[in-house]
């Protein structure tokens, strides 16, 4: 039985056919599930009666009211609200199940157990085909085990603030949510793995992410730097520890970022900005000197450029090899040329989000319809799973699913009052 009457309408793409279950809110399980929908996967949203949290997170709010926040993590979705403490919900979530490829959750671990859910009791023998994902902050054991966990203090707690900021700011917060970010993309990978898992042995399994371990993987070179030299890694701004001169500097008209990797690129950025002679002096002939002598590397660099403007240095650096670019605003840089070209805002009516990263040439996917309303498609969801007009109508009186936005009149052709 299908999930829903109809699916995902005219889905293409990789993952298209696939039957996804979300009981994720907040960010890394919703982008997660975003991309597998974006790429062709059914994806019904499964929410808690009081709605994912991210609903409220506003102002702003987007054109059709929803907080700007959600709207970045639930394109492409259906969306029902189950109770699912209730035996009745429990049976929605169950003929949901029944042919289902994935499961995403990231409750607080031991929630799926404590309601008879669990994977490896319950989950594992009746689906045996089913890819199940656990999201959380720090995994169900061990000394943090099963604690709640959000990005910045996970930032904080391991070490992702220590190397972020400067010696004025202190230990500083990274501005968008990397760690949230990034285990979803954890998660999805781990997802696809264990699918590519089941093509060969038919059986599903569980899979785990978690923002402690994919914060832990963030330390880039910090941890590596440490294991061989035993030197904790200090504050530089926005300068690389292994790496100079590749940092931020002021022209003219505002400010770049200059990634030199090796001399010859060196070379050239000293040739161009007319320092010929800096390659050959002895504190700059080589990273390591220019390491020992940043400070002075960007006195150097900064007085030789502050009467250039930033555009057209970045424009001609680029052009001989020498990567650099403008300090952008996110307005600037969500309308620039190059977005435009690659397509990456997706608009769709009053709706507008950032496409998800990943190109397919041969099995392209496509962005889907705007995020869901409230239970918006708790009616069709429930029919497609095979509830009678009577059924549903006993599902919302006992409050085991959530009615949609507005009100309905429960037939077996539904129509929608007001």
């Amino acid at each position: 039985m299908a999930i829903g009457a109809g699916g995902t309408k005219g889905a293409k793409g990789a993952l298209a056919g696939m039957r996804v279950v979300d009981l994720t809110r907040v960010l890394a399980g919703p982008l997660c599930t975003q991309i597998l929908a974006d790429q062709g996967a059914e994806v019904i949203k499964v929410e808690p009666p009081s709605g994912d949290e991210t609903r409220k997170l506003g102002p702003p709010f987007d054109a059709a009211g929803q907080a700007a926040y959600f709207a970045a993590l639930n394109r492409g979705k259906r969306a029902i609200s189950l109770d699912l403490s209730m035996p009745d919900a429990q049976e929605v979530l169950h003929r949901m199940l029944a042919d289902a490829d994935v499961l995403v959750e990231n409750f607080l671990p031991g929630t799926m157990e404590r309601w008879g859910l669990g994977f490896d009791d319950v989950l594992a023998t009746r689906y045996p085909r089913l890819v199940y994902c656990s999201i959380s902050g720090f995994g169900a054991d061990g000394p943090l085990g099963g604690l709640p966990g959000y990005d910045a203090v996970l930032q904080a707690m391991c070490g992702v603030m220590s190397v972020n900021g400067d010696a004025s700011s202190g230990a500083t917060r990274i501005g968008v949510p990397v760690i949230d970010h990034l285990t979803g993309y954890v998660a999805l990978s781990a997802i696809l793995m264990a699918l590519c898992a089941r093509h060969r042995t038919g059986e599903g399994q569980r899979v785990e992410a978690t923002l402690y371990d994919t914060a832990l993987s963030l330390l880039l070179p910090h941890a590596s730097n440490w294991f061989a030299s035993g030197s904790s890694p200090s504050l530089l701004g926005s300068a690389h520890p292994n790496i100079a001169p590749y940092d931020k500097f002021r022209a003219r008209d505002g400010e770049l970022f200059i990634g030199v990797l090796n001399d010859p690129q060196f070379r050239k950025l000293s040739q161009h900005i007319g320092l010929p002679g800096l390659p050959h002096d002895g504190r700059f002939a080589s990273n390591g000197g220019r390491l020992a002598h940043r400070a002075e590397l960007k006195v150097a660099i900064e007085e030789a450029i502050a009467d250039r403007e930033c555009g057209a240095l970045c424009e001609d650096l680029m052009k001989l090899g020498v990567p650099a670019g403008a300090l952008n605003s996110v307005p600037q840089a969500l309308t620039h040329a190059h977005s435009e070209h690659r397509e990456l805002v997706v608009r769709r009516g009053a709706y507008q989000g950032v496409r998800s990263p990943m190109v397919m040439c041969g099995t392209p996917g496509e962005p889907g319809h705007a995020p869901p309303h409230f239970a918006q498609d708790a009616e069709e969801v429930l029919r497609g799973l095979g509830f009678d007009g009577g059924q549903r109508q006993r599902l919302y009186e006992a409050g085991a699913v959530m009615r949609p936005a507005g009100e309905y009149v429960i037939s077996e052709s539904i129509e929608k009052v007001g």
